[in-house]
């Protein structure tokens, strides 16, 4: 671009302003959103439709050039158009339920949106965009709005909280809350719910992993809305004199329990990378006729792994409960299988299949069936058992050096859940697997790093381990992870290399491969989201000579001493404790302390803290004192 007050090209002007029109368009055409972020949705939308005229009243101008400040306002409007209308798609198609447990997350979410639209409009200057009267009072009113609900956070939902807590935590909730989450969550039919189970299915895949530590918990309670939702339709559409005779007719198959190809009642429902679902044998049989594309909708197979529908499955399952209809052998035999059984929800002729597939097909065919695994083993241990009890560890740590990114991703999350178990740790360390690993850190796809990083960690857990994967390099790839990532990315490093430098020879490769200007950078940055971690590993650097005297050298003491005054317990904590390593010894160090205020912090600090805190503090003040008592003398 030119430089400040200048014109740019005018065909720079039209590319902005086209590309905001389609920004505009795409937002406005959203469908209607029925979860608990409905309000917050719907006022984003209707925000941003009122900005519309703004657009369209520029590009009718097309005499009239755009000075750079002008063009940098719009593109900035571009950008947060473009977060709008991701975090509008997500909230629309995500799971309701992982929402609602997160809806203080995604409250926030709104938030940063709604500011960043704000900001791009306050560096708007309407006086130089020759608007017309109307349109300028609108959008300055408009404006308004966005400035107002920028700084306005909407009152929690308690009662969805309490409601919502209790059905998660109880194993039979009352009927009414969980009537009340199914009206609220708008999960009252069987489509709804199988809506829900692809929408959750999906974040499943996209995450690479469970989304936190509530899979379960989540599964759990879409159960429960299932078996209200299927009582309440029963109790609704059937008299008490057909509840006695229901045995004896053969009811109509819900259209959503039959295989889109054989039209029958489905007993082992998999879904497609489309997000269709079908009776297993019968998609099996139309991929092995050659077929690529979906039946249902002709689209393209990106891959094809078939995913058990577990969620379908347990609802065609309870339907046929329902209606006195024998199980089809399928499901029958998923849900009276012996407890003791190390096979869960995968039979081991399914699992020997898809090794066969890793060891001996084609490309696609490894891809598929690591991609198929990785779901596998991340749904529960007794298939993180079954899975390594049949030799897949060795085949799978093989792919780990494939050229096709993503079965390397499919490969190293496969590892990464199969290393949930502790059995499978020493297997897949045993397995050579640990160089291959930190390759795919070092120069896989950024899922493939993150994944890597967080495979290392789990690995980590045992401290031989630590030695192993710091000496096979981890670390510098670690490091260049934490300063390069998404945000996930380097929580998934700083968490591996908190974890190895436990080991004192990993603190000595960290702080050389110069972790401690990166986290310096995130400790003076609190709204990176990085401080928690930051200050626990340079808490457990301070204490290597090296590490001590790297952090020295970064001059950390002011922004030390601001987190002992206004962090968090664990953050004031970990900042004392490095600010404790810094000034033993060194009387530099404890001047410069004591000229940023430490002894009131510190007091403060060892009244308030926590018992570790405490005892830091008491420490440092000790050492205060001994200095000022040797000056006096």
């Amino acid at each position: 671009m030119s430089q400040n007050g200048l014109n740019p090209p005018e065909n720079l002007k039209e590319v902005v302003v086209t590309q905001l029109i389609d920004a505009f368009k795409e937002i406005s055409g959203y469908p209607e959103c029925r979860n608990t972020s409905k309000k917050l949705y719907s006022n984003l939308i209707r925000r941003v439709k009122l900005l519309s005229p703004l657009i369209e009243e520029l590009k009718d101008a097309e005499e009239k050039q755009l000075c750079q400040d002008q063009l940098q306002a719009l593109d900035l409007l571009q950008v947060s158009l473009d977060s709008a209308k991701q975090l509008l798609k997500s909230v629309n198609e995500g799971s309701k339920l992982f929402q609602a447990l997160e809806r203080d997350k995604v409250a926030v979410k709104f938030l940063r949106v709604t500011e960043q639209i704000e900001e791009a409009l306050s560096r708007l200057s309407y006086d130089k965009l020759d608007l017309s009267e109307e349109v300028r009072e609108q959008i300055e009113l408009v404006h308004a709005q966005f400035r107002r609900a920028k700084g306005r956070l909407d009152s929690p939902d308690k009662q969805l909280e309490t409601d919502f807590e209790i059905a998660m935590r109880e194993k039979e909730p009352d009927r009414a809350i969980l009537k009340r989450l199914s009206e609220k969550l708008h999960l009252k039919t069987i489509n709804d719910l199988k809506k829900e189970s692809l929408a959750f299915h999906e974040m499943v895949i996209l995450n690479g992993g469970d989304p936190g530590d509530c899979l379960e918990g989540l599964s759990s309670l879409l159960k429960k809305l299932k078996d209200h939702v299927l009582t309440e339709n029963s109790q609704a559409e059937t008299s008490e004199g057909e509840k006695a005779t229901i045995k004896h007719r053969s009811p109509v198959i819900p259209d959503d329990f039959r295989c889109p190809i054989s039209l029958e009642l489905m007993k082992d429902p998999v879904i497609v990378s489309t997000g269709q679902t079908y009776e297993r044998s019968c998609i099996q049989k139309w991929l092995d006729a050659g077929h690529k594309t979906c039946p249902k909708t002709q689209q393209t197979l990106l891959h094809t792994a078939l995913t058990p529908n577990y969620v379908l499955k347990s609802l065609i399952a309870l339907w046929c409960e329902n209606n006195g209809i024998e199980l089809p052998k399928k499901l029958g035999n998923s849900r009276n299988k012996k407890q003791g059984s190390s096979v869960s929800d995968c039979d081991q002729i399914a699992i020997d299949a898809l090794l066969h597939k890793l060891a001996n097909g084609t490309l696609e065919e490894q891809r598929a069936a690591a991609g198929e695994l990785r779901l596998l083993a991340k749904r529960n241990a007794d298939n993180r058992v079954c899975i390594a009890e049949a030799g897949a560890i060795p085949l799978l740590a093989e792919l780990l050096s494939s050229r096709d990114p993503r079965t390397q991703e499919h490969a190293v999350t496969a590892l990464l859940n199969l290393s949930i178990n502790e059995t499978n740790k020493a297997s897949i360390v045993g397995a050579g697997a640990i160089h291959d690993i930190v390759e795919v850190l070092k120069n896989g796809s950024m899922e493939a790093r993150e994944n890597a990083a967080a495979t290392l960690f789990s690995l980590s857990v045992l401290d031989d381990n630590k030695v192993k994967i710091g000496g096979a390099g981890a670390i510098p790839a670690l490091v260049d992870l934490l300063c390069q990532g998404t945000p996930r990315g380097k929580k998934d490093a700083a968490t591996a290399i908190f974890n190895l430098s436990i080991y004192q020879g990993n603190k000595v490769r960290a702080v050389r491969a110069g972790i401690v200007g990166p986290l310096m950078g995130f400790l003076k940055d609190a709204g990176g989201g990085m401080v928690d971690e930051a200050l626990a590993i340079l808490a457990i650097l301070a204490s290597h000579p090296e590490g001590k005297m790297a952090i020295g050298q970064a001059e950390p003491i002011p922004v030390l001493m601001e987190v002992i005054r206004t962090g968090s317990p664990r953050n004031r904590e970990n900042a004392a404790a490095v600010l404790w390593s810094l000034c033993t010894g060194d009387v530099e160090q404890l001047k410069i302390a004591r000229e940023f205020g430490a002894e009131e912090a510190l007091k403060e600090l060892s009244e308030n803290g926590t018992d570790r805190a405490k005892r830091k503090a008491g420490h440092l003040l000790e050492v205060l004192q001994r200095v000022d008592a040797v000056a006096n003398l």
